[in-house]
């Protein structure tokens, strides 16, 4: 018979996978507890948040939230990175915080319901950010029009430069004179 705490710990873990647009299985065995605070606050600017929760229950609420491929991953002392926000800058935390722990490991996880490996997610983190994929898109649309602009100003200029060059003519004559 599940417990209170077990069946509110199931729904809280299914209600995090659902809304979640990634997660990321780790192995944190080792980790002290001011590295996974440290981790925490790597996580809360890319909107990610690390939990540490059982396998079993972890199964439970992964086949609750319709999710599949976690059940593979979840060996041993396993952490749950949930990218709310951001995939790509979740990732990148992750990422970034195995190469300076060297504790820490990546076992994979699940991404738009896809079960994704290790090396995907190492893949995903080297990805740009959304700002700056928007700011390229936004440059390959502005791009063309201020090329139109500047082809279309072209006679106009070439007209001012023309009057300018025949005014400053003008008036080296009316000197010479």
């Amino acid at each position: 018979m599940p417990t209170r705490q077990k069946v509110q710990a199931v729904n809280v873990l299914s209600d995090q996978l659902a809304r979640a647009q990634m997660v990321i299985v780790t192995d944190y065995r080792g980790l002290k507890v001011a590295d996974m605070q440290t981790f925490r606050g790597n996580l809360r600017p890319s909107g990610g948040e690390v939990h540490i929760a059982k396998n079993t229950l972890t199964r439970i609420a992964a086949s609750n939230a319709g999710l599949t491929g976690l059940d593979a991953l979840l060996e041993g002392p396993s952490a749950l990175v949930f990218a709310f926000e951001d995939p790509v800058q979740t990732a990148k935390a992750v990422s970034d915080f195995v190469r300076v722990s060297r504790i820490l490991t990546i076992k994979g996880g699940v991404m738009e319901g896809r079960a994704v490996s290790a090396a995907d997610v190492e893949a995903i983190a080297t990805l740009p950010s959304r700002e700056e994929l928007q700011a390229k898109l936004l440059g390959m649309l502005v791009s063309p029009m201020a090329r139109t602009l500047g082809v279309l100003g072209g006679p106009a200029r070439s007209m001012v430069y023309l009057l300018n060059a025949r005014a400053e003519q003008s008036e080296l004559a009316q000197a010479a004179d």
